[in-house]
This record gives structure tokens, C-alpha cells and sequence, in this order.
């Protein structure tokens, strides 16, 4: 079993930033790939940022330049700095990770979701 703990959300004003935090833990063995997804309010969840576990990023065209995304592997916990935060970012954060576990399954996991509005 594999749990993610997401934190770091809450309210800001446009042009603020924050720093979600998510920790995972359990029966791992390994991590991947961890990464954030959105899902704002009748929209569709959409992909935010990813980095894989050789510290390659790679970024959405609407957060690239305003976001940063890191890991702390031997923590097992992927960090989401966004920066210059806009009222459109405002929606549920998720975390997610390709995670193999100590029976070397190996499946996609995620967080509950921790929600990040920004006000104008």
C-alpha cells in the first residue's frame, strides 16, 4: 500500500505564490516518475509539471516560467513552487507518482488533492 500526503495549499493573492508539498509512503521500492496535476471547476484534470527521478522537469505551456518542480528522493516527496500566481491557477492540486512497490508491482498513484485559490 502506497499513501501520498499533499500540503501547501490555501488562499493567495494574485501575483503570490505558494509551495505544495507532497510526501509519499509505504511498501516502496522505487519512484519514478512524480508529478502535479489541476482540476479546476468544471474542467477536466490536467497536467501541471513532472520530474522523473534523474531530475529531468518538464512543464505545462501555462506554468513553465512561473513554476518549479522538485523532489527529494530519499524523502520520497515531490515539491511544486508556483510563483506570480494567477485567479485561472486557482483549482485542486494533485499529486501523482509511478511508483514500484517492495512486490515490484509497479502502478500509478495519487493524492488526495489539496485546493490553491487565488484571488484577484
Amino acid at each position: 500500500q502506497v499513501q501520498l500526503v499533499e500540503s501547501g495549499g490555501g488562499l493567495v493573492q494574485a501575483g503570490g505564490s505558494l509551495k505544495l508539498s507532497c510526501a509519499a509512503s509505504g511498501s516502496i521500492f522505487s519512484i519514478n516518475v512524480m508529478g502535479w496535476y489541476r482540476q479546476a471547476p468544471g474542467k477536466q484534470r490536467e497536467w501541471v509539471a513532472s520530474i522523473t527521478s534523474g531530475g529531468s522537469r518538464t512543464y505545462a505551456d501555462s506554468m513553465r516560467g512561473r513554476t518549479t518542480i522538485s523532489r527529494e528522493s530519499a524523502k520520497n516527496t515531490v515539491y511544486l513552487q508556483m510563483n506570480s500566481l494567477k485567479p485561472e491557477d486557482t483549482a485542486v492540486y494533485y499529486c501523482n507518482i509511478m511508483v514500484t512497490n517492495t512486490a515490484r508491482a509497479t502502478f500509478e498513484a495519487w493524492g488526495q488533492g489539496t485546493q490553491v485559490t487565488v484571488s484577484s
